[in-house]
């Protein structure tokens, strides 16, 4: 089992910046990959950006590429969500997850962690 802790987001404007994190603990095997989704209300959950826990490999939507960036430390067990240039149609409660591959689908992903705001005005 795999228990993910994450912080950050919050209020910001326009244009502004956010960083999201999320630490892990628990099995290493798995959390071969680490995803961050989101969900606006009323809406489905959706995939925002994903990493290979060893390879580093990334991916991302369409819809932030360029503007988002995923990373991790392995010295911290963290993964980071890099976000600038945010518009307010990013809006919604942010997850970070783990799973045993790199997918986009949120079915892919067996823990997650809490809910994280992320709240952009115009």
């Amino acid at each position: 089992q795999v228990q993910l802790v994450g912080s950050g987001g919050g209020l910001v404007q326009a244009g502004g910046s956010l960083r999201l994190s999320c630490a892990a603990s628990g099995r290493a095997g798995s959390r071969y990959a680490m995803g961050w989704f989101c969900q606006a209300p009323g809406k489905e959950r959706e995939f925002v950006a994903t990493i290979n826990w060893i390879l580093d490999v990334t991916r991302y939507a369409d819809s932030v590429k360029g503007r988002f960036t995923i990373s991790r430390d392995n010295a911290k067990n963290t993964v980071y969500l890099q976000m600038n240039g945010l518009k307010p149609e990013d809006t919604a409660v942010y997850y970070c997850a783990a799973g045993a591959r790199t997918s986009s689908y949120a079915t892919e992903y067996t823990s997650w962690g809490q809910g994280i705001q992320v709240t952009v005005s115009s």
